[in-house]
């Protein structure tokens, strides 16, 4: 949220989704035959093999070898990463402009953003800026609710902590945002409770249970500002809570005390996060799991794999972070889902909004954007990973540009 100073907000949402707002003053593929025995193959069978695969290419005139499918076309691509983009000009909050897209990876997508301006709690007239992204697993529906019901129940702590008089502490908010949170998580879970064993229609019990089965979390924030130096930094505003984070290793270990191998792997028994709203096979009893399960075919229960002993090991509970923005210094904030950050650190997504930055200046006095070499994946192997040769500023959407360039910049 933003009460103040001018700045650029981008919001990659990945599934992928990405949001961006903020103030400006072959994998080489290839196609193997696997023959095992104890011993080499035979000549024979090696002929066989050869004469089978010839046969098969033989089938295809219009194919003179084994190849790769072609990709899509750079329209193609264009079309996909930019399907559902919005960009907003506005002067609200102290923000200037924020750009968005979301390029789903399955259908139905689970991802959601939330962005908007709201009266501030304080009653001062003013205007408060809100974006989230939210990227959900095992279903869509909590995302889904989420994006109705975060920023009111946030809304509501708030409005309820102030006098015309009063100064507000940033702790106070903190711990406000906090408590919002965890209410709204707790109704999800109640909520979810209470339908199973009421007299509803089946389908409106169902409806309740699902966000409670499915879940949603991991995602980050980086804020971009220029320096005294004159110099683009990264500042990484959130932290991702995960199994590898040592923190919320110690905290989990705190909380349940003797427990052994709640996280291995970089995982809190099994799953990526280490905080989120729903999942509930990580908060509720396993009584209630089975019952739920014989009932409705809930999801399949951690045990036996785990020892689940003194739920809740998941918590929806935030790190809330504060942070002041110097007017006098451009600055930028990306918020994305895990899609985006699989393939780009925050410093590598800073200094591409940075590019676009500055692109977006140099198309204004009518340079041509450099010329780049087809991919050949047929030379090189391809990896998932980001490769800062291939950046490409063609996107008049912030977003887009950090999408296109996390999905492979140039390769087309």
């Amino acid at each position: 949220m933003s009460s103040g100073k001018p700045w650029i907000a981008l919001s990659p949402v990945f599934t992928w989704s990405t949001m961006c707002a903020g103030r400006v003053t072959g994998r080489q593929i290839w196609a193997r035959t696997s023959h095992s025995t104890k011993s080499a193959p035979s000549a024979s069978n090696v002929t066989k093999v050869a004469k089978y695969i010839a046969g098969a290419v033989g089938t295809c005139p219009e194919v003179a070898n084994l190849a790769v499918a072609r990709g899509p076309s750079k329209e193609e691509v264009t079309r996909m990463i930019s399907k559902e983009e919005y960009s907003f000009l506005l002067k609200e909050g102290g923000v200037n402009r924020y750009d968005g897209t979301r390029a789903a990876s399955n259908s139905p997508t689970e991802d959601r953003y939330i962005h908007g301006a709201f009266p501030s709690p304080w009653k001062d007239g003013k205007k408060w800026m809100a974006w989230g992204v939210l990227d959900d697993h095992a279903g869509w529906q909590t995302a889904d609710l989420l994006e109705k019901q975060l920023v009111p129940f946030v809304r509501h702590g708030l409005d309820q902590i102030k006098s015309p008089s009063e100064q507000v502490s940033d702790e106070k908010v903190s711990d406000t945002i906090k408590k919002a949170f965890v209410h709204l998580d707790d109704s999800i879970l109640k909520t979810a409770v209470e339908a199973s064993q009421g007299n509803l229609p089946l389908q409106d019990k169902l409806a309740n249970l699902a966000p409670a089965f499915a879940g949603s979390g991991d995602s980050r924030a980086v804020l971009g500002q220029k320096n005294a130096e004159g110099k683009w930094e990264a500042i990484t505003l959130s932290i991702d809570q995960t199994g590898d984070n040592q923190e919320e290793i110690a905290r989990l270990k705190k909380e349940h005390p003797g427990e052994e191998g709640i996280v291995a792997g970089g995982r809190v028994l099994g799953i990526m996060v280490s905080r989120a709203f729903g999942d509930s096979r990580w908060k509720w009893p396993v009584d209630l799991q089975k019952d739920l399960k014989k009932k409705f075919d809930g999801p399949s229960i951690l045990t036996p794999k785990y020892k689940i002993l003194t739920t809740p090991y998941l918590t929806a509970e935030p790190v809330v972070t504060s942070t002041k923005i110097d007017p006098s210094k451009p600055s930028f904030l990306i918020m994305a889902t895990d899609g985006l950050w699989d393939n780009l650190s925050s410093q590598q997504a800073d200094d591409l909004v940075v590019k676009w930055i500055e692109r977006s200046t140099t198309l204004s006095k009518g340079l041509a954007e450099p010329k780049y070499e087809p991919y050949d994946f047929t030379k090189y192997e391809w990896r998932e990973e980001f490769d800062e040769k291939r950046t490409t500023v063609q996107d008049g959407n912030a977003a887009v540009h950090l999408v296109r360039n996390a999905l492979g910049g140039n390769h087309h």
